[in-house]
């Protein structure tokens, strides 16, 4: 007699929300179909580019590499002392040797190393998320074994931040706990802090004892590489610890080389270091050590003047046609008669993403009747607009409102 298959019982997993979206996309037949979803940049061909700093450095890389050996479990030192520099700022924390770096398989990677830390080093530790935040945060933090709780955040009456409501939840948050914060270009609202609150953030932290952890995913997508890292950097100055998840998916379009890493500050170098050796562990029993490829493109363009000069132009060019759609987007609502003013909130949002204001109702009739596929929240990925379809997007969104 055959005994059951050990697999049988395994059901069906629900689709990824965002990911999700994409392979319903792909089967629907409409030739004006929109993928407004998931997370990626959008060139006005509705291309995802390969930057030209990035194809000039890999051809270096390529012509150059002489080993196929493995990375360090940390990474490559020039990758950290470039991400070190990107992100904190020049020499942040050298002198003193307060900043220790991890290479990480994208930000998702880095958070994921963050979560385990967590787990094990400050165990029953809860980490607040915004309400909302980006769907894969609870997973990745619930896979690692980390427990979390909300804090207010959107202010969905509004279209705006609730700081009021986010101040005092923190000021509930438990010392010894931690807090992830959103950089820049908060996903999925759009809506991010003043230098002014990123200020008294910092001290009411600080004086609670709160570990913050930073998702810095669209570092140069909101405002400028300088200005969006301007809050980040006024919490270094503040907090005595301080964990950052970056990522370079979006700000060098490296989406398939999967590029981030793991920031940890603390208040002193012996800290560092032993931080620094857990993090180790949790990578050694996780993905061993990272991939070499994206990293060095990275440390290439901006360890060279003339690249680093011009990605930084095409990144203005990527922030530029970001904001510009914004205006265009509300423009073309208006000539269709949607309430003049009624969706200026989406001019002072930044990054990739927009939080519409369609209810999950709407959203579902852009989908059944237009193609047009947004998720379920009404999170509007502006990105992915272009010339060509903004018209048909603003019939659609008229139609259902």
């Amino acid at each position: 007699m055959t005994s059951a298959s050990p697999l049988s019982h395994v059901e069906a997993a629900p689709a990824d929300p965002i990911l999700g979206l994409s392979a319903a996309f792909a089967r629907d037949g409409n030739p004006d179909k929109i993928n407004l979803g998931v997370g990626e940049y959008r060139d006005v061909r509705n291309d995802t580019p390969i930057l030209a700093a990035v194809s000039t450095a890999q051809t270096r890389i390529l012509k150059s590499e002489t080993s196929k050996r493995y990375l360090s479990i940390d990474g490559s030192p020039e990758y950290g002392a470039v991400v070190r520099d990107l992100v904190l700022g020049n020499n942040f924390g050298i002198e003193d040797e307060r900043c220790a770096v991890v290479q990480a398989p994208g930000g998702t990677g880095a958070l994921r190393v963050a979560g385990d830390f967590i787990h094990t080093q400050l165990p029953g530790t809860r980490l607040w998320l915004s309400d909302p935040t980006w769907a894969n945060h609870p997973k990745i933090f619930s896979a690692a074994g980390v427990e979390t709780a909300e804090y207010r955040y959107y202010d969905a009456h509004a279209h705006g931040l609730d700081y009021d409501g986010f101040r005092r939840d923190l000021e509930k948050v438990p010392a010894g706990e931690a807090v992830l914060l959103h950089g820049c270009c908060h996903n999925p609202t759009g809506v991010d802090l003043q230098p002014d609150q990123w200020d008294e953030i910092g001290g009411l932290l600080a004086a609670r004892g709160v570990l913050p952890l930073v998702d810095f995913a669209y570092q140069g997508f909101g405002n400028g590489l300088e200005e969006d890292a301007a809050g980040l950097r006024m919490l270094a100055r503040q907090v005595p610890d301080l964990f950052v998840a970056n990522s370079f998916s979006k700000n060098f379009g490296l989406y398939r080389e999967r590029v981030g890493a793991l920031l940890a500050v603390t208040e002193s170098a012996e800290a560092t270091a032993n931080v620094l050796s857990q993090l180790k562990i949790c990578i050694r029993s996780n993905f061993s050590n990272p991939p070499a490829h994206g990293s060095a493109i990275v440390t290439e363009i901006l360890g060279d003047p003339a690249l680093r000069s011009q990605w930084l132009s095409e990144l203005t060019v990527m922030r530029d046609r970001i904001n510009g759609m914004r205006a265009l987007l509300v423009e073309r609502l208006e000539d269709r008669g949607v309430a003049k003013g009624s969706f200026d909130f989406i001019l002072d949002q930044r990054g990739m993403f927009s939080f519409s204001g369609l209810s999950p109702e709407q959203v579902d009739r852009l989908r059944k009747e237009y193609a047009i596929y947004i998720v379920d929240s009404g999170r509007i990925n502006v990105a992915g607009i272009t010339l060509d379809a903004v018209d048909y997007l603003c019939d659609a969104i008229a139609s259902v409102l």
